[in-house]
């Protein structure tokens, strides 16, 4: 087995040593081969001086990849997915809050069998404010997506390679990888992991990051749940319009007769008739997105399923 580290880092010049050698550490006596593949996203300070020695010291085991300006932590790992080669990846920060000592753990339980193995920062070294909003969006993205995780914010995780292709990531959707792989039927674990509060720097994402989770949580449901059938959505959420209109049409066609009410003179007319429209357009827009959703497997000649084993009584 081959296992990929991914490390997104941004203005970590002060880290970078101490973390090479954590790493290096961690994973000496490992009974697989690895490769740590760090990510300059953009770093202001000297941190791709100091990757660039890494990687040029020990090609086997480190490869460093500068992005030409910051696009983010999630676009920082999806190139580092994109560049490594192991059948295991695993994701982690780089400023040392998570523990390299935990990535043999990780890679245990996938070979157990397990294609996703998610850390739960049981003993968070933050302060509340960074801990209150983060317990908050894991308890509603649990809700909103019914993957039950309490971390969904910690970067160290473990996957198979096989249940990270088939989807690109956007925004801060790297958090929601454990949902996606759950789509396709992936085995799910989480463990508790070490963390360790910062000693260098600064965090670089502050409260303003719950609210772009939050955005981005309306994405994921709609892809988890409606992506195959959208008219489930829109039709669905049409069909509810245009009745709430007939029953309010219904009851001003009842004033109308039994206690000579004009129906033109009342708002409600007006905001019915509004409803009804929108609610036809609504089935019309899932329709559409019937189509484009064909186009989209068709053109590419993706499935709308993923096969875990075939037995087929061949195997010598």
């Amino acid at each position: 087995m081959h296992v990929s580290v991914v490390i997104p880092v941004y203005n970590e010049e002060e880290t970078l040593p101490f973390l090479k050698k954590a790493v290096d550490e961690a994973l000496k006596e490992v009974d697989f081969s690895w490769q740590a593949i760090l990510v300059n996203d953009g770093s202001k300070d000297k941190s791709w001086d100091l990757m660039r020695e890494i990687a040029t010291n020990d090609p086997i085991h480190y490869k460093s990849i500068l992005l030409r300006r910051n696009f983010g932590q999630t676009a920082a790992i999806a190139a580092g997915i994109d560049h490594a080669d192991g059948d295991v990846i695993v994701l982690m920060d780089a400023d040392l809050q998570n523990d390299p000592l935990d990535i043999p753990m990780l890679v245990d339980k996938i070979n157990e069998g397990y294609d996703v193995v998610s850390g739960w920062r049981y003993n968070r070294q933050d302060n509340v404010l960074r801990k209150l909003p983060s317990h908050l969006a894991n308890g509603l993205i649990s809700w909103v997506t019914g993957v039950h995780l309490h971390d969904y914010g910690c970067t160290l995780k473990a996957y198979r390679r096989e249940v990270l292709t088939g989807f690109r990531l956007y925004g801060e959707m790297h958090r929601f990888i454990p949902v996606y792989a759950n789509t396709v039927g992936a085995r799910l674990l989480e463990v508790r992991v070490n963390h360790h509060a910062r000693k260098f720097g600064k965090a670089n994402y502050g409260l303003e990051r719950t609210f772009k989770v939050i955005l981005d949580l309306f994405t994921v449901k709609f892809l988890n749940q409606y992506s195959n059938k959208p008219i489930y959505l829109f039709g669905g959420t049409g069909i509810v319009m245009m009745l709430i209109s007939l029953a309010a049409l219904f009851y001003l066609f009842v004033r109308r007769v039994f206690f000579e009410i004009s129906i033109l003179g009342s708002p409600i007319f007006q905001m019915s008739t509004m409803v009804f429209i929108l609610g036809f357009q609504s089935i019309l827009m899932g329709l559409i997105a019937e189509l484009l959703v064909r186009t989209y497997h068709e053109s590419q000649n993706k499935r709308t399923y993923t096969i875990r084993e075939i037995v087929d009584g061949n195997e010598s």
